[in-house]
């Protein structure tokens, strides 16, 4: 029997970079929202009676609700505030679920709209084995080389590298007490929730599992048409 199972959605951005008058996760793909597709097919991926919690900038609130009731977006279970970095909405996001002890916590971009049953399912797995994190990657195609303050680069062998994506799934117990620590630390040197736990526990059991190539981020506007293409 799976867990009881809280999955953190992380949209908590303005916009600025993203060059659209709003955030990118409230343009629209397709009949909805980017924030829309998201939340569904997380829904749908997950085991019944998993809470979902999104986290958004209080100043967005009301725009979330309007929307989402304009176009029919599948909806959270728990809004919460957002802080001034990612790791700190997630924070205010564990302050307000509590996670109960023995549970799993994920973690997702609310701008990866594609996530699948699959992924989830590689996620829960290496935790069931005694993980204490398990984050979906895929593997690098082009060449990449390696920068050094002086400016000079060397080529680097890619197969030693992943990219990350999300959900990244944690034992709650581990994942609160890491974010207890950054709370004291400062939360900005932090890119994903796998830095924090890894900062905490430098030992600890992070498996890598497999991602998916149409779990896109949309960062840019071209990744907006991509995911039209996709959808």
């Amino acid at each position: 029997m799976v867990r009881r199972t809280y999955a953190i959605i992380v949209a908590a951005g303005n916009g600025h970079r993203f060059g659209s008058p709003l955030p990118k996760q409230f343009c629209m793909l397709g009949d909805m929202p980017v924030l829309g597709h998201t939340i569904g097919n997380l829904r749908s991926a997950l085991p019944a009676g998993s809470k979902i919690v999104l986290v958004l900038h209080p100043d967005y609130f009301g725009t979330w609700r309007e929307t989402a009731e304009r176009h029919g977006c599948p909806r959270e279970d728990v809004l919460a505030g957002g802080g001034a970095s990612r790791a700190e909405s997630v924070a205010n996001a564990l302050d307000v679920i509590h996670p109960e002890a023995d549970s799993i916590v994920l973690i997702h971009d609310g701008v990866r709209p594609f996530v699948s049953g699959d992924i989830i399912e590689g996620l829960y797995a290496a935790l069931e084995k005694g993980a204490a994190c398990a984050i979906p990657t895929v593997g690098l195609t082009d060449s990449i080389r390696e920068t050094v303050a002086s400016g000079i680069s060397h080529a680097t062998d890619r197969s030693r590298f992943r990219a990350v994506q999300t959900p990244q799934a944690f034992q709650s117990d581990a994942l609160v007490k890491a974010y207890r620590h950054a709370s004291e630390s400062g939360f900005e040197r932090f890119t994903d929730d796998a830095s924090v736990l890894e900062d905490y526990m430098p030992e600890a059991d992070i498996r890598l599992t497999s991602g998916s190539p149409y779990n896109i981020k949309i960062t840019n506007p071209l990744d907006l048409k991509i995911a039209e293409a996709l959808l």
